[in-house]
């Protein structure tokens, strides 16, 4: 699945194209477009560095699609909304983790100095409501450096370029 995120000018609408592997095409609607790293691309990011299959890039590459999704183009598979809700439904506490933990690796990612202490204290914090969580404070740094490195390449985009990525990363 390829997904490409453009650029737009600032407090316009944010998107991202998503192109799935099956040829149908959706526009993901995102928040307000500016310099930031988009929450979506940090999801992306995010659940690639740690190997989340479950989350939500996961899931829309099986076929969920989430109400900030309209349909653009290609040929939908049969029984695909009911598939879609089947997926959706299934994976509650996935998105859930995966949100989670993309919070956890967004907030280390703006540390000053990430130790394995202050990852473990932020996990404790963040991931409360998911205790039998284990992170491994490494991985978390790890993840959270590709963040950065995201985030850098994101703000220096002009208005018109884009950022694409493949799901899973290859």
């Amino acid at each position: 699945m390829r997904v490409t995120f453009p650029r737009l000018p600032d407090h316009q609408r944010a998107y991202a194209l998503v192109e799935r592997d099956d040829g149908v095409v959706y526009r993901l609607e995102g928040g307000t477009a500016g310099s930031r790293l988009p929450h979506d691309i940090m999801h992306l990011v995010v659940e690639r560095e740690l190997g989340i299959r479950d989350g939500i890039w996961g899931g829309i590459a099986a076929g969920a699609v989430f109400d900030s999704m309209r349909y653009v183009s290609g040929r939908r598979p049969p029984h695909a909304e009911m598939r879609s809700a089947r997926l959706l439904r299934g994976s509650r506490r996935e998105g859930l983790r995966a949100e989670l933990l993309a919070d956890l690796v967004s907030s280390a990612a703006a540390l000053d100095r990430m130790t394995p202490d202050t990852i473990r204290q932020l996990a404790d914090v963040k991931l409360s409501v998911l205790p039998e969580t284990d992170v491994d404070p490494a991985v978390i740094a790890a993840a959270a450096r590709a963040l950065q490195v995201e985030a850098a390449r994101w703000a220096r985009l002009r208005v018109g370029e884009e950022l694409c990525y493949e799901w899973p990363g290859r």
